[in-house]
């Protein structure tokens, strides 16, 4: 049922997550107990946990790829939906920043400039 440490890309479905979770927050079992009784990492289970607390039950659902993809080309947004997506855009211009470049331009025509204007990288075709 479980997986053992050290044993990676183990697969939890929402259910197994759910009832993880549930032996914590309602039956009050420690996180080190279930941690030995699932062979489950306690910060994995920690995680869960305040996800569920934040979020409710959505929070535990498997997410495959970029989470945020879908929000991006999506119409219809919450607006919670919304403030996420705009954060972690600046969340990533922060860190090209921190490393000295940005991006000019998008799509097929997105070019990575180093500070001083020099191309780091860049998508367009070669002319």
């Amino acid at each position: 049922m479980g997986c053992l440490k050290g044993v990676p890309h183990h697969k939890w479905t929402k259910e197994e997550k759910l009832r993880i979770v549930k032996m914590h927050l309602e039956e009050h079992i420690p996180i080190r107990k279930i941690e030995k009784k699932e062979h489950i990492n306690h910060t994995l289970v920690s995680a869960w946990c305040k996800r569920y607390a934040e979020e409710g039950e959505v929070a535990l659902e498997s997410h495959k790829g970029n989470k945020f993809a879908a929000l991006h080309t999506s119409k219809s947004l919450s607006e919670v939906e919304r403030l996420r997506l705009i954060i972690l855009k600046q969340e990533l211009e922060l860190a090209r920043l921190k490393k000295g470049y940005f991006v000019r331009g998008v799509g097929a025509n997105k070019e990575y400039v180093i500070g001083k204007g020099q191309i780091l990288k860049s998508s367009k075709p070669s002319k």
